[in-house]
């Protein structure tokens, strides 16, 4: 059943800065409130099972391989206002030795991960009892951490964490190299037992993010590289109570299905790539982002999807089929989130572009897509808010319910 918060706080960060939004679910809206300032542009943020603290990774180093590479990269703890939201910072920021793509906390909200692009890495840090992060946890067995991290998550019943590698394309002269999913069994912020899922030998298969059906054994694994929406499955997922142990709730090898994700496939002239993916609370529908950004020497946008692939779940054997492509009306959408209840989806993008427009051109700006999401699981467009970012990005965005 969804969640029946009535409370949702968004946060959508434009560099270093952090702006809190009241969402108004019934109306379809939101309103701006107080910005807060990290020390160092936003890459991803986590909230606290209770909902009262945000932890929001930040990093002055740029995206990609040979970007820019700084020296302050960091893990802060901000308060959540539980009456409306608003923000303030908790405690002292911790140090991380590099950017960080993308964290996320274990189910009780006893541990930090934090996952590494370039090198990749993974590491795990405590949450202090007054909920300030903590110091890192020394793990017992060396990992590997495959090519280019870019997501970390810890399965539902808290036994198991998978980083997602994505690998890269061949490209100026290096042959291709491999992603993989680096599946670890977990326990009490302590990695062991990894095995790695890399069909083909990771070739071909360029994963990006996941998420896991609430209450099925089943992985949805968005592919960056292939603009692809792969099912994977636990074996035999066992409970928290179940004791488990070395192999328990392996996931496949291979996945269960394969689906497309682009409405018109093969005619992007520029990088079309899949973002990220989402479950829809009640498991029955997921969402899948489709982004383009390139440009011409003009700076001009050649095209490409930005859109959101919907896919309806057999609830028998999880087979997601395609049902709808909603244009997000903005240019690579990077984030996406689903309000608690289910009945909201907000889709944020990162930059603005000008776009051709017969024999002129128009800017389309950054901004936040706001669509209901019906009983069959279909998003209608409501209304977008446009938000200026200058020469920065609004990198992340999401959803707190309160």
């Amino acid at each position: 059943m969804a969640n029946s918060t009535k409370r949702v706080a968004l946060y959508a960060s434009v560099g270093p800065e952090l702006t809190h939004y009241v969402v108004d679910v019934e109306g379809g809206a939101l309103v701006r409130r107080a910005t807060v300032t990290l020390p160092a542009n936003v890459h991803y943020a986590w909230p606290h099972a209770s909902g009262r603290t945000l932890y929001v990774a930040s990093s002055d180093s740029a995206s990609g391989i040979g970007g820019v590479v700084g020296t302050k990269h960091h893990v802060t703890a901000l308060r959540v206002d539980p009456a409306a939201g608003a923000l303030s910072p908790h405690g002292e920021p911790i140090a991380l030795p590099t950017r960080p793509i993308h964290m996320t906390l274990d189910i009780p909200s006893e541990h930090i991960l934090a996952a590494f692009s370039n090198p990749s890495g993974l590491q795990i840090y405590r949450i202090n009892p007054d909920m300030s992060p903590g110091a890192q946890v020394t793990q017992s067995e060396p990992i590997d951490p495959g090519i280019y991290g870019h997501q970390v998550r810890v399965t539902l019943d808290n036994r198991k964490v998978i980083l997602v590698t994505r690998g890269h394309d061949a490209a100026g002269g290096k042959p291709e190299e491999p992603g993989a999913l680096k599946v670890f069994d977990y326990r009490d912020g302590l990695l062991t037992y990894e095995a790695s899922v890399a069909p083909n030998g990771g070739y071909g298969f360029g994963p990006r993010h996941l998420d896991f059906h609430p209450t099925r054994p089943w992985v949805y694994v968005s592919l960056e590289r292939q603009n692809r929406l792969d099912m994977f499955a636990f074996d035999s997922l066992p409970s928290p109570a179940s004791g488990g142990g070395r192999g328990g709730g392996a996931l496949s090898a291979e996945p269960l299905f394969r689906k497309g994700t682009l409405a018109e496939p093969g005619t992007s002239r520029g990088r079309q790539a899949v973002g990220t993916v989402k479950l829809h609370p009640n498991g029955r529908f997921a969402y899948v982002a489709n982004r383009a950004s390139s440009a011409d020497q003009a700076g001009v946008f050649v095209g490409g999807e930005n859109n959101l692939a919907v896919f309806a779940i057999d609830p028998a054997t999880g087979e997601p089929s395609l049902i709808q492509h909603a244009d997000t009306r903005g240019i690579h959408c990077r984030n996406f989130h689903i309000d608690p209840s289910g009945r909201l989806l907000v889709a944020s993008h990162i930059t603005g572009l000008p776009v051709k427009d017969g024999a002129a051109t128009r800017f389309v700006p950054a901004c936040l897509s706001v669509f209901r999401i019906g009983g069959d699981g279909r998003l209608d467009f409501i209304r977008k808010y446009d938000v200026e970012v200058g020469d920065r990005q609004m990198f992340w965005m999401g959803m707190v319910g309160l």
